[in-house]
């Protein structure tokens, strides 16, 4: 398993050791221990799975405040996405800065998204699977959402037709959230 750091403060890409041979492929997503081995104390508690039918699919950016806030582990299992982390944490020196990375079921790349942070994705392709870990339960006086294209953060999002929830076209901008990471 490889930890790789970003250049915004404590989120990390995971790229797991791939086996392969003629049947298939073999990997592992966790490991507790290894995770442990590289200095990351996490227990996750909840898998998450989620199936975007359309390319296009934008979920985010979202993310539980304190103190049910939720550390992920984000991986796809079928299709592509551009996956987004945005450091929400107005004590660090990273804050507003975001990183996007392509994920595939055929990369097997992992973004850890940890407490603090607001994350979303979009599909690149249609039948996507995205599925992740969590280390807190969904809560939902604690679930806030900030608009995916806040010219405050400025994210560089994929050209492509947008696929929005009512949630999502709703959010309210970062200045007009309450966002309570310190």
């Amino acid at each position: 398993m490889k930890i790789i750091k970003t250049d915004v403060n404590d989120l990390i890409v995971i790229e797991p050791n791939v086996f392969g041979d003629h049947r298939g492929w073999f990997s592992e997503s966790y490991n507790h221990e290894m995770f442990k081995q590289n200095k990351i104390y996490i227990t996750f508690i909840q898998d998450n799975h989620s199936f975007s039918a359309q390319k296009g699919v934008l979920r985010g950016l979202h993310f539980q405040n304190h103190p049910k806030a939720q550390t992920k582990l984000v991986r796809c299992t079928r299709g592509r996405i551009w996956d987004v982390a945005v450091d929400l944490r107005k004590s660090s020196s990273t804050y507003l800065k975001w990183f996007g990375i392509e994920i595939t079921a055929e990369n097997h790349k992992m973004l850890l998204v940890p407490k603090g942070f607001a994350h979303g994705f979009i599909t690149l392709e249609d039948n996507c699977e995205v599925q992740y870990k969590v280390d807190n339960v969904y809560d939902k006086s604690s679930d806030r959402s900030i608009k995916y294209n806040d010219p405050e953060i400025g994210i560089a999002w994929p050209k492509i037709e947008l696929v929005l929830s009512d949630k999502d076209k709703n959010a309210p901008l970062l200045r007009d959230s309450d966002v309570n990471f310190i």
